[in-house]
C-alpha cells in the first residue's frame, strides 16, 4: 500500500502526527504539504518538536482568498496523483487543504480517508462546516471521534464507510504532555500556574468584522484585573491593523500579546491557565482533555460533547457573556472519556492494513 497523506495547517499537522508515526511502519506514506500555513509556529515547528521527516512534497500555495488556495492546491495536487501509484489518500479534520485534497484524489481515482469525519455545527456560514460536509460526502472512509459524528453521518446518509475510530488527539495531547517538562513558556512569559487566563482568535466570522473585534477587546478593557495571555494569529493581528484595534489592544494592560508558540509550549499554557477563552475547535477538545474550562466565543460548535459535559460553555462574541463566564463560571460536572480509549492511530493502521490484504485494484476506477 502507498499512502499519502495531505496537510497544510496547524490543526493538520497535529492530527498526522501520531498517524505517521503508526502507519509508516508497515506502509510506504508519503507526506504532502499544501503550505496553507507557512509561518514557522504554523508549520515548520510541528515537524521539529515531533521528529516527522520532512514533507515529500510541497505544493508552496501561501496565503490568499480561499478560492484561490483550493484551486491552486488542487491543480498541484493532480500532477501527484496522477503521476503516482498511491492507493490511498488521507485529509484531516476541515481546512481548505483538507477539501483539496480529497476532491482532488477523488478525481484522480484515489480513495480518501477522512479523520475526523462527521463534525457538524450545522451553520454553514462557516467554511470550516462546508470543508467537513463536502470531504464526508466524497470520502471512501469516513473515521468519526465520537457517536455524535457517526450519528451525523448515518443521518446525512454518506456513501463512504463509517468507522468509529475515537479522537486522535487523545494520543496527541498525551505525547505533548509528557513532553511539556522540557517546555520554558511559563518561565519566558513571567507566568505563575493558574495566574491567567489563554485566549485565542482566529475564525473568519469573528475576524471579518469591526464588531466581533470591538466586543473583545471590550471584554479584556472590562476584565482589567484578570491577565490574559494571548498568543496572537498573525492573521488576526493583520485585521487588527487593518481595522485600527491593534493600539487600541495594545493599550490593555493586563493583555500579555505573544506570538504563536510551538505546540509543546501551547500546551503547557494550557494545562496551566485558570480559564480558556477560545473560537477554535480544536483547543475546545483539547482543553476538555486537559481538564480546563473553555469559553468559546461561537454561538454553536462542532464538539457539542463538551458543552454537554459541562466543561465549555459558548458565550459567543458578548461582552458581558465573555465577562461573567471569565468571572463566575465553573464547571459542575465530572470529565467522562469522550473521545476515546486513545488507539485510533491503531484502528486507521489495521483499516489500512485489511484494505492492503483485500485490495484487487489500486484505483477506484481505470485512469
Amino acid at each position: 500500500m502507498k499512502i499519502a497523506s495531505v496537510v497544510g495547517a496547524r490543526p493538520n499537522f497535529i492530527k498526522l502526527i501520531p498517524i505517521h508515526k503508526a502507519v509508516s511502519k508497515i506502509f510506504d506514506h508519503s507526506i504532502i504539504h499544501t503550505s496553507q500555513h507557512y509561518d514557522y509556529e504554523l508549520s515548520e515547528v510541528f515537524f521539529k518538536e515531533f521528529n516527522l521527516p520532512k514533507p515529500n512534497f510541497d505544493l508552496d500555495v501561501g496565503s490568499g482568498t480561499a478560492c484561490f488556495q483550493i484551486s491552486e492546491m488542487i491543480k498541484k495536487l493532480e500532477k501527484i496523483f496522477l503521476s503516482s501509484d498511491f492507493d490511498l489518500v488521507i485529509v484531516y479534520g476541515d481546512t481548505n487543504s483538507t477539501f483539496a485534497g480529497a476532491l482532488a484524489a477523488d478525481r484522480c481515482g484515489i480513495k480518501v480517508a477522512h479523520v475526523e469525519a462527521g463534525l457538524r455545527s450545522f451553520d454553514r456560514r462557516m467554511p470550516e462546516e462546508n470543508n467537513r460536509v463536502l470531504t464526508d460526502h466524497i470520502s471512501e472512509y469516513l473515521l468519526a471521534p465520537t457517536k455524535t459524528a457517526v450519528k451525523n453521518l448515518n443521518r446525512e446518509h454518506v456513501t463512504g464507510q463509517i468507522i468509529y475510530s475515537g479522537d486522535i488527539s487523545v494520543e496527541i495531547v498525551n505525547e505533548a504532555v509528557r513532553l511539556s517538562s522540557r517546555s520554558k513558556i511559563l518561565y519566558k512569559l513571567q507566568l505563575e500556574p493558574k495566574s491567567y487566563v489563554l485566549f485565542t482568535m482566529h475564525r473568519a466570522e469573528n475576524t471579518f468584522s469591526e464588531n466581533p473585534l470591538i466586543s473583545v477587546i471590550s471584554a479584556f478593557e472590562t476584565l482589567s484585573e484578570t491577565q490574559i495571555v494571548f498568543p496572537i494569529h498573525p492573521r488576526t493581528e493583520k485585521i487588527l491593523k487593518e481595522k485600527k484595534l491593534y493600539e487600541r489592544l495594545k493599550k490593555c494592560q493586563n493583555v500579555k500579546l505573544i506570538k504563536p508558540v510551538g505546540y509543546i509550549d501551547f500546551i503547557k499554557l494550557m494545562q496551566n491557565a485558570r480559564k480558556i477563552i477560545t473560537d477554535s475547535g480544536g483547543i475546545q477538545k483539547e482543553g476538555y482533555l486537559l481538564s480546563i474550562p473553555c469559553i468559546t466565543i461561537r454561538d454553536n460548535t462542532e464538539w457539542v460533547e463538551t458543552v454537554e459535559g459541562g466543561w465549555n460553555i459558548l458565550t459567543g462574541v458578548h461582552t458581558k457573556k465573555i465577562v461573567k463566564a471569565v468571572r463566575d463560571w465553573i464547571p459542575s460536572r465530572t470529565l467522562k472519556p469522550i473521545f476515546g480509549n486513545g488507539q485510533t492511530s491503531k484502528t486507521i493502521k489495521e483499516l489500512i492494513a485489511s484494505l492492503a490484504k483485500n485490495s484487487k485494484s489500486r484505483r477506484k476506477w481505470a485512469n
